[in-house]
This record gives C-alpha cells, sequence and structure tokens, in this order.
C-alpha cells in the first residue's frame, strides 16, 4: 500500500475520533405521534433536510438521464448469468473490506468464515465466479464494512446526508465509503485496460440498484422520505449484525419471550376486567366461534355450497383449503405475497435490459386525460393477437398503482386464458388523486365509482379506437378497497349501462368500509405496545423480510407458515397502510418534494379514521357517522339482491370485517358469495383451490353464455 494511501487511512480513522466528540447522532426519541416516524427513530432529525432535498432530487435526474441508460446498455450486451458471475467475482475482490472490519470488531469468527470463503471462492469457484463456499460448505457470508466497523468503535453516525451520485449516508457512512475504497484492491488498478474492467465491475455491481430506484420513484409520493426510512433501517441491520441469520434468529427468540410475557401480563389484566364485568346480554348470544364458524367438506370440486337457509344459520365454509396451518390473520394475510405464477418474469436477460421479453416487460404503459391542467392518468395494458379478444380490467388493493405485483400476476393468469388486460391504479392512490379534477378525495365508494367508470371508459375507448378494434366481453375485477369499488361499479353500471361490462368479481371486500378503516386504525396502533424497544423490533421484522425476499424459489411449496409473530406482522402491515395514507395527503395538500417540510408531524398523526373526519365530511355527511351506510355494500343491496353478474370471494377470518356482516352478505348475494376457511385478508390468492375456481369463473366458453 503507497504512503499516500496509508496517509488517507490514518487520517479518516483521526476525523471520526473528533468528529465522535463533536457530531449530533440520531438520538432514539421518545415517539409520542400516532403512527412512529421511523426516519426519525433511526437517524434523529433531518438537520438538512432543505439541502437533502435538492440535492435527492438531483441525484433523481443525474441516474433518469445519465447513469441508468449506462446501465440499460450494460444489461443489454451482458445477459443476467454474466452479471451474476461478475458480481460474484466483485463480491470476492472486496474480501479486505469484510476482513478489516471485522478485526476491527474483535469478531474472529466472522474473520475466519470469511477467509475460508474467500480462499474456496477464489480456487474452487474460479476466481470469485462462482460461489461454492455456500453452494457446496455451506459457509454463511457476512456482509461487512467498515461504516459497520467504525459503528462498533462506538462513533455516532451524524446526521443524515444526501451526496452527489451516493445518495444518502451519514458522516460517519462517507468515511467509512472512503475506507472502504481505500482497503478494495480494485482501487489501485491503473493501467488503462484494467482501468476500463474497474469501469466494467462498478458498472455491474451499481446496477443491481436499478429496480430498487424505479420502485420508490414510482410507488411512492415523496421518495425522499421513504429512502431515508429505508436507509436507516437497513444501516442499523447491517450495524447490528441481524442480516447474519444466527443473530437475526437469537434476536427473535429473545423479542418472542419478551411478547409472550407482555401477552400474559395483558390476559392477567383481561382476566381481572372481565371478571369485573356483568354477563352479556342476549343480543352478543350469537357470536360463534372459529370451531362452529369455520365448517365444509371433503370434496374441493363441490366448493358450492347449497345449504346456506337463514340469518340465523352459522356460517359455513364454501371453499375448504386443506392443510392451510393457520397463524394469526394478520400474519395469514401476508401470504398474500406466495401469489405469484411461472413466466411473469423469466428471461435470460436483466429486467432492464430491451433484450428481456419476459411477461411483465411486454405489459406496456400509456396514459389519458380526465381533466385538463392535471396530470395524466397511467395505466397499463397488454393485449392478444386478436385485439377484438375479452378484457379484463383489475382494480387493486388500497394504495396500490399500475405496477403492483398483484396485479401483474392476475393479469397473467387472465391473458393466459385469452383475455387482453388493463391494469389501473387504486382510487384511493396519490397517482389517482393527481389526476383527477382539484379537491377530489377519494374514500367514498359511491363518489369514486363515477370517476372509475370515467377513467375506464377513456381508457377503453383510447385502445378501441388506437387499434381499431372492439373489445369482446369485459370482466372487472379487484381485491381490497379495490373490490369494493368494482362492486359500486357495478351498482352504476346496473342503473346506467355504459361500459357493457359483462361480469364483476370482488375479492375481500369490505363489508363496512367505515369499520374496516377502524380495524386497521386498531392493529396499527398496537405498534405502542412496548415502544421502548421499538427500534430493535422493526429492524428484526425488517430482517426477517429479507431475508425470506433473498431466498430463491421462494413460494408456496416451500413453507406451511411465515416467520413473523402476530405482533410483527402488525408493524408490518401498519407500517404499509400508514405510508399509503402518508402518500395520499402528501398529495392532496401539495406538498414540495423539493422544500423542507413538517407535513410529517402532522402525518403521523392522522389515522384512517381521522382522514375520513378531516377530508371527507362535508354538508351531506357532517360526522364520520353519517357515512356508514352509504359506505357500505348494504347500500347496494339492490343490485346484489336482484343481479348474478357478479361474485364475491371472502374469508371467514377476514379481519377487516366481522361474522355478523359476512351473514348478512350472504343472505343478501347467497351462492353468488363464495366463504374461504383461510386465508385473512387476501392470504389465499396463491392457493391451487382458489386459482382453479377463479379460472372457472372467467373460462370464455362460460363468459359466452353471459350478457352485460
Amino acid at each position: 500500500m503507497s504512503f499516500k494511501n496509508k496517509a488517507f487511512i490514518i487520517f479518516a480513522i483521526l476525523l471520526c475520533l473528533e468528529f465522535n466528540i463533536f457530531a449530533f447522532a440520531a438520538e432514539n426519541t421518545l415517539q409520542t405521534s400516532k403512527y412512529p416516524d421511523f426516519a426519525l427513530e433511526y437517524l434523529g432529525q433531518d438537520k438538512f433536510e432543505g439541502f437533502n432535498r435538492k440535492m435527492f432530487a438531483f441525484n433523481q435526474k443525474l441516474n433518469k438521464y445519465a447513469i441508468r441508460p449506462v446501465h440499460i446498455l450494460w444489461a443489454s450486451i451482458m445477459p443476467q448469468y454474466g452479471m451474476d458471475r461478475i458480481k460474484s467475482a466483485t463480491k470476492n475482490i472486496e474480501y479486505p473490506i469484510r476482513l478489516m472490519s471485522t478485526l476491527i470488531q474483535r469478531d474472529f469468527k466472522a474473520s475466519g468464515t470469511e477467509t475460508l470463503r474467500f480462499l474456496a471462492n477464489t480456487t474452487i469457484g474460479i476466481g470469485g465466479l462462482y460461489d461454492p463456499a455456500t453452494s457446496l460448505f455451506k459457509i454463511p457470508a457476512a456482509d461487512e464494512n467498515m461504516d459497520q466497523a467504525l459503528s462498533k468503535c462506538k462513533i455516532k453516525s451524524g446526521p443524515y446526508l444526501v451526496v452527489p451520485v451516493l445518495s444518502g449516508t451519514t458522516p460517519r457512512g462517507l468515511i467509512g465509503r472512503g475506507l472502504d475504497t481505500a482497503l478494495n484492491p480494485s482501487s489501485y488498478i491503473a493501467t488503462p485496460v484494467l482501468a476500463a474492467v474497474k469501469a466494467g465491475l462498478l458498472v455491474n455491481k451499481t446496477s443491481y440498484m436499478q429496480p430498487l430506484f424505479k420502485m420508490v420513484e414510482s410507488n411512492y409520493a415523496d421518495p425522499y422520505d421513504i429512502t431515508r426510512k429505508l436507509y436507516g433501517i437497513q444501516n442499523y441491520i447491517q450495524c447490528e449484525n441481524l442480516d447474519r441469520k444466527d443473530v437475526l434468529e437469537a434476536s427473535g427468540k429473545i423479542l418472542e419471550e419478551d411478547e409472550l410475557v407482555l401477552d400474559e401480563l395483558e390476559l392477567a389484566d383481561a382476566e381481572v376486567s372481565a371478571a369485573n364485568q356483568p354477563s352479556e346480554n342476549e343480543s352478543n348470544s350469537e357470536e360463534l366461534s372459529i370451531s362452529e364458524i369455520v365448517q365444509g367438506g371433503t370434496n374441493i370440486d363441490n366448493i358450492i355450497l347449497k345449504t346456506y337457509n337463514n340469518k340465523n344459520s352459522k356460517l359455513m365454509a364454501d371453499m375448504v383449503l386443506f392443510d392451510y396451518k393457520p397463524q394469526c390473520p394478520v400474519v395469514d394475510s401476508m401470504r398474500t405475497a406466495l401469489f405469484d405464477l411461472p413466466g411473469i418474469n423469466d428471461s435470460i436477460w436483466n429486467e432492464l435490459s430491451v433484450w428481456n421479453r419476459c411477461f411483465s416487460k411486454r405489459i406496456k404503459t400509456s396514459q389519458v386525460n380526465i381533466t385538463p391542467e392535471r396530470d395524466d392518468y397511467k395505466f397499463r395494458y397488454i393485449l392478444q393477437k386478436d385485439k377484438n379478444s375479452p378484457l379484463a380490467i383489475i382494480y387493486p388493493s388500497i394504495g396500490e398503482g399500475i405496477t403492483s405485483h398483484h396485479s401483474v400476476v392476475l393479469a397473467k393468469l387472465f391473458y393466459d386464458e385469452g383475455y387482453s388486460v388493463v391494469i389501473q391504479g387504486s382510487n384511493f392512490q396519490w397517482e389517482f388523486v393527481k389526476s383527477m379534477p382539484e379537491g377530489y378525495r377519494p374514500g367514498l365508494p359511491a363518489n369514486d365509482a363515477d370517476y372509475l367508470k370515467t377513467v375506464t371508459g377513456k381508457i377503453i375507448s383510447k385502445l378501441q379506437d388506437k387499434y381499431d378494434c372492439q373489445f369482446g366481453n369485459k370482466i372487472v375485477i379487484g381485491t381490497s378497497f379495490g373490490a369494493i369499488a368494482t362492486l359500486f361499479l357495478a351498482d352504476k353500471e346496473y342503473k346506467n349501462n355504459t361500459l357493457n361490462i359483462t361480469k364483476f368479481i370482488s375479492i375481500n371486500p369490505p363489508v363496512e368500509l367505515l369499520y374496516a378503516m377502524k380495524q386497521i386504525d386498531k392493529n396499527t396502533a398496537e405498534w405502542n405496545k412496548n415502544p421502548g424497544d421499538l427500534k430493535h423490533r422493526v429492524a428484526v421484522t425488517a430482517a426477517k423480510i429479507l431475508q425470506i425476499s433473498q431466498t430463491k424459489d421462494f413460494g408456496e411449496d416451500d413453507i406451511d407458515s411465515l416467520p413473523f409473530t402476530e405482533e410483527e406482522g402488525k408493524l408490518i402491515t401498519g407500517f404499509i397502510m400508514h405510508q399509503k395514507l402518508s402518500d395520499l395527503i402528501f398529495t392532496i395538500e401539495n406538498t414540495s418534494k423539493c422544500k423542507k417540510t413538517g407535513i410529517y408531524d402532522k402525518l403521523n398523526n392522522i389515522t384512517y379514521e381521522d382522514y375520513a373526519k378531516k377530508y371527507l365530511t362535508n354538508d351531506i355527511y357532517i360526522s364520520f357517522e353519517d357515512m356508514d351506510f352509504d359506505t357500505s355494500l348494504y347500500s347496494i343491496s339492490d343490485y346484489l339482491k336482484n343481479n348474478d353478474n357478479y361474485k364475491i370471494y371472502h374469508t371467514l377470518d377476514d379481519y377487516l370485517v366481522n361474522h355478523s356482516q359476512l351473514k348478512d352478505l350472504k343472505q343478501i348475494s347467497k351462492d353468488r358469495l363464495v366463504l374461504i376457511d383461510h386465508g385473512a385478508h387476501l392470504g389465499f390468492l396463491y392457493r391451487d383451490e382458489f386459482i382453479k375456481e377463479l379460472k372457472k369463473d372467467i373460462s370464455l366458453d362460460k363468459l359466452a353464455t353471459s350478457t352485460p
């Protein structure tokens, strides 16, 4: 190592020590809001927010116009297999960084493990192109860097900073990157040919970040805020070594034991409280136990129950998911992530490549204008070769945009059955709001259905004009909040048929929207159950998600349960649901992305019920309760009773409805409602029993006998 590089390392270490004395680090701030501010929790106050936001916007443009085109070119030259081999070799070359980091942390076990991995991969793995250390010898990798070493030395991170090209970091992270560079052998390549090789290694390595950049830019109203949150959580996971399987499992067991103690204390308090309460009156005597409710036959093919007679009957499952092994409703709902189909992303080329022609890449994006001087509304579509084929229109779950994975899977299912497909975003999503007239506030299903009807009509007209075709039969399918929108659209069409929809399919619609909002708020509020340990609990939960996402070929056959406790499930779903609400309000309030904003103090104190009270009450709905009937399926019971052109799938354990609501819905819809014994909220989509039945519903032979 040259004197110059030695001097740089010594200077960097001294700078860190000095910085540790004067820096203001991310402090454990007591959360007093209704929702936790994870950026505040992990990174402290955003002291340079104004500068950071401007630099973040600059980096976005730099990536869009300079860096991403280079990555697209590279991914179009090098197939995915080649990119993976180069990535593996690059990782192997960076061994000195990991070795030095583990030695500074006095983690000699990890130092030895990394040395064994380096020797195995360098020799048997042909210079690191392959990873026999993992595949043959089962030696786990440790993703270490100098930022983690500095953290172990008790050097504080300092405030969050966004710097050109490198994007989000902290002063400690910036110094850590400098030390990583000094310890990286490829930094000392000088000849023109080898320098070109080094540039190729860098381009290949950084190209793997593009899908994340694209996801953040396209899915969130405020990409800066979500990036800051994700950086804070990821940095904590790395510094606490929660990305190591053994450390994560040990931390998880400790948290589960703590959770059991809390649950026992709560149970004891509940028993004392119950002992002091009067006995239940007769009106509550109809509550049914799960064992009484979940009943069903043994013949999968005979899934439609014919014996539901009256309102006093017990709810019975029309479809049985054998060997489902339920955990708890909120965790079972997370199994919706398993919903997938073969061929969606299969390609020898990286997703950035212009040669990648997998199903998801063949879906096109277009737009229609709904309101002059407002943003165009974007939608996605894929058409059959026969442009006059039947058309499926997808309304996704609450807050989901047009790139929703579930929507793509449903599109593949319909496309394989012979349909052309249109994917729309949720009406309860920030991009939808930006395209609608000023003052539009989603959340009133009848009003939302009017806008959806207009948007869907314009999309159909545009595609038919563009391709000079007339679509055959049309189906609308919606999930969750998109499912209730689907049924309200069906009611609109029942009263004034303009779209000529043949069939409506609704999956897990809330029966009473306001009740569902309250349930979301109730589950989300439980983050405060143990606020003192929130930082570590969230990090452990996030690390589990990362571990699952990195497991290859993860699917239905691999598991019969998810590795989350009920509390962790609520942390995850609470974060997701509040993020969607935050994005919506961020857009409604016309908040600037490039200037310092104090809106998150407000957003972290607004629940879904608060949203309804603030943005939906008006001259017609004076209070929150006034909206109850009109935002429920009871308000369209006339349509549900008198029509056969719809199908509803629901579960007996969906936490966004109660058993009384399901009994009412069964009474109204009869065999047009299929009740499933397990799966909670959308946690059954991946099951063969459901997919088989859905394919029957959309069969072109069956559809041909229907009329709009």
